[in-house]
């Protein structure tokens, strides 16, 4: 394996809208959340190993997940698990890193893999992969992995490509907002829109140079740790100093104010699994097109449900239709599929009413 590669794998988030199975003690990146017998950060960790030696796989995530990641990945070392005081987006942590990696190896090339997405075709994804980063050691170039658009979705951000570009590797022209309806129709019928999945490859040098023409205080803040990176300094350097990072994502940073961007449109099939919905999509379904995880079930007059519980529990289901059922210990989640937007909100009151330990 290519001793330059490295990857960034982000697995802070906390997930609320996988309320109650994801919380913030135990948030869904570290669950089985399609009963494959790995957890989600498991399987994104085997998939970017296929290409980047596992040393250089570094584990991006908040110092209350710490324990967490070593426990569910125990080929990770300390050194490769790299921890957040607090939490600001994507672009401070994506800029910590790189700093530390550029310190380490300044002919690094890298992929920044979210953890929590659903990949089947690995072979097509690695194949993406190693495409950008052939492109990336040979060019100054920010590059990302756009997703082929199925229906005119309102909950992605879309990346626009210059049509003229007639090979896979596309010059982006813009980054656009999460779209009404209306718009996203718009931008399939254009035909030269892709899905932004917030996959990035590029080099060490070329992100570190990008932060330092775009985010200059960003930038300033973090250079002033260099001498302190993979030593017994930083810890103490990124507890005093992280909190005062600006709280903004890599695409507001550098991606959208960059003119050397590019996009490869994926090859592979893609789910980001951000709800319980995406979730249902992606699983099979029984006779009554029900998605069904870790239960045993006996239904009547009830499909189109996703059904989740623990230790393979009995669940009985007459005349309820397009619901999100599941149970966790405590909590017991009806919920319309519909509104399934609205569990980030449901979960606040919950927290309200209930306490802080239901969320």
């Amino acid at each position: 394996m290519n001793k330059n590669y490295y990857a960034i794998l982000m697995a802070g988030g906390v997930g609320s809208r996988f309320w109650p199975v994801s919380t913030q003690e135990f948030p869904k990146q570290f669950h089985d959340m399609l009963g494959t017998g790995d957890t989600l950060i498991q399987k994104t960790f085997k998939r970017l190993a296929h290409l980047i030696p596992k040393e250089n796989i570094f584990i991006l995530t908040n110092e209350i997940y710490n324990d967490l990641v070593l426990e569910q990945l125990p080929e990770v070392t300390q050194r490769q698990v790299v921890l957040e005081p607090a939490m600001r987006n994507t672009a401070p942590c994506i800029l910590y890193a790189s700093l530390k990696i550029q310190k380490e190896n300044p002919d690094a090339v890298m992929i920044v893999a979210p953890s929590d997405h659903w990949i089947e075709d690995e072979v097509t994804f690695t194949k993406n992969v190693q495409q950008a980063f052939d492109f990336c050691s040979d060019n100054n170039a920010l590059m990302t992995l756009g997703i082929q658009p199925t229906f005119p979705n309102t909950g992605y951000g879309y990346i626009e490509f210059d049509k003229d570009t007639t090979n896979n590797i596309k010059s982006v022209n813009q980054f656009r907002e999460k779209p009404d309806y209306e718009t996203a129709k718009s931008f399939i019928e254009q035909g030269n829109f892709l899905w932004n999945a917030g996959i990035f490859m590029w080099s060490v040098k070329t992100v570190v140079d990008a932060f330092k023409s775009n985010q200059p205080d960003l930038f300033a803040l973090f250079e002033n740790g260099i001498s302190a990176y993979n030593t017994d300094l930083e810890t103490e350097f990124i507890k005093e100093n992280y909190p005062k990072a600006e709280n903004i994502s890599v695409d507001y940073a550098i991606m959208e104010t960059s003119k050397n961007v590019f996009v490869i449109g994926a090859e592979f099939d893609w789910n980001d699994l951000g709800t319980w919905g995406s979730l249902y999509d992606k699983l099979g379904k029984d006779q009554n097109d029900n998605a069904v995880v870790n239960a045993r079930t006996l239904v009547e007059d009830a499909s189109g449900n996703m059904i989740r519980t623990k230790n393979n529990k009995i669940v009985v289901l007459d005349g309820i239709n397009d619901y999100i059922i599941v149970d966790k210990e405590d909590v017991l989640l009806i919920y319309p599929k519909t509104k399934e937007q609205d569990i980030k909100k449901v979960l606040q009151k919950v927290k309200d009413k209930f306490g802080e330990n239901y969320g």
